[in-house]
């Protein structure tokens, strides 16, 4: 799978927020679960530095980047519903941190993620992040536990 990171659009931000649904507990993640997370999505003047993950002429994925410093970036990422579970994981954190280094040039890339996705914090291990610190944070309508991943390049 060959990936090609744009700037998101209007159109695929709405796509993502809207149209893409995660099943179990992972609609945790569904952007409508979190209002104000939604909210800034979908307004381009708050969402920030996001590109699409494109194969194949399709929106797959997407990844969003808040630069810390010069040498810390941290990223979000998402993988469309249909395609999570199947193995596709590696190869795509893999192509964006691929092409975060390329266009960023950060010494760390760090991630937060919900300590109860035991598959993302597996893949993410895979890939070569370590896990630096737990905290809790509210979002969608609680207290939930996350920890930072981070990635030297």
């Amino acid at each position: 799978m060959d990936i090609q990171f744009l700037p998101i659009t209007q159109y695929q931000a709405e796509q993502i927020a809207y149209q893409w649904h995660y099943k179990g507990i992972y609609a945790f993640y569904n952007m409508e679960a979190d209002e104000e997370d939604l909210a800034e999505f979908i307004n381009p003047l708050t969402r920030g530095a996001v590109f699409a993950a494109i194969s194949n002429q399709e929106l797959i994925g997407f990844i969003s980047v808040d630069i810390h410093t010069v040498v810390q970036i941290e990223i979000g990422l998402g993988l469309r519903p249909d395609l999570t579970g199947q193995g596709y994981g590696v190869v795509f954190l893999s192509q964006a941190l691929n092409y975060m280094k390329s266009k960023f040039s950060p010494s760390i890339i760090s991630l937060a993620v919900a300590t109860f996705n035991k598959r993302a914090i597996s893949l993410y291990k895979k890939i070569g992040f370590i896990e630096d610190t737990t905290f809790m944070q509210h979002t969608n309508g609680g207290e939930y536990e996350f920890v930072n991943m981070k990635y030297v390049c």
